[in-house]
């Protein structure tokens, strides 16, 4: 991993973050069985990348990219102590590419932009039953903080209580 660089991606890099995207949205489909069947999209990467209050990263490997993420400034709920927080997002890594510090690479640079910004507060979602994905981002620092539930709710299961 000698000729690793992370740098700040351009709308050079539009077709390979396209194709990330996907891989992002196949990765989690197992975990999200809300999610619609077909080609969905999650970011709108063209309007991120040159959005001043989002940070899209990439890695790249001898000239060709091999993971990706981002950091979005959000407006924290009025009663935090924080004002704004960093929102990361879109961490992918190619596959042969996995288990080899690379994520922990894009993470860093996430952080070093973030605390330019003047930003004390990082977050991010991960499924919970994605378990390696929640052992990285705690190894890199992150602790959990909420769990989101859901009830999937029908017609069928209203009228029993009638």
């Amino acid at each position: 991993m000698h000729n690793l660089v992370v740098r700040k991606a351009t709308p050079a890099d539009l077709d390979t973050l396209l194709r990330f995207e996907q891989g992002v949205i196949n990765a989690e489909r197992p975990y999200d069985q809300t999610l619609r069947n077909g080609t969905i999209n999650y970011y709108d990467l063209t309007g991120m990348i040159t959005d001043p209050d989002v940070e899209i990263v990439v890695a790249e490997l001898d000239k060709e990219i091999i993971a990706s993420g981002y950091a979005r400034i959000q407006k924290s709920k009025p009663y935090l102590r924080h004002s704004v927080y960093a929102y990361l997002g879109f961490m992918f890594v190619m596959e042969e590419h996995r288990g080899k510090g690379v994520n922990s690479l894009i993470l860093d640079a996430l952080k070093k932009w973030t605390i330019n910004r003047g930003i004390s507060e990082m977050r991010l979602e991960v499924y919970d039953d994605n378990l390696s994905a929640i052992k990285a981002y705690e190894k890199a620092g992150f602790k959990k903080h909420m769990i989101e539930m859901r009830m999937e709710i029908s017609d069928d299961k209203m009228l029993i209580g009638l």
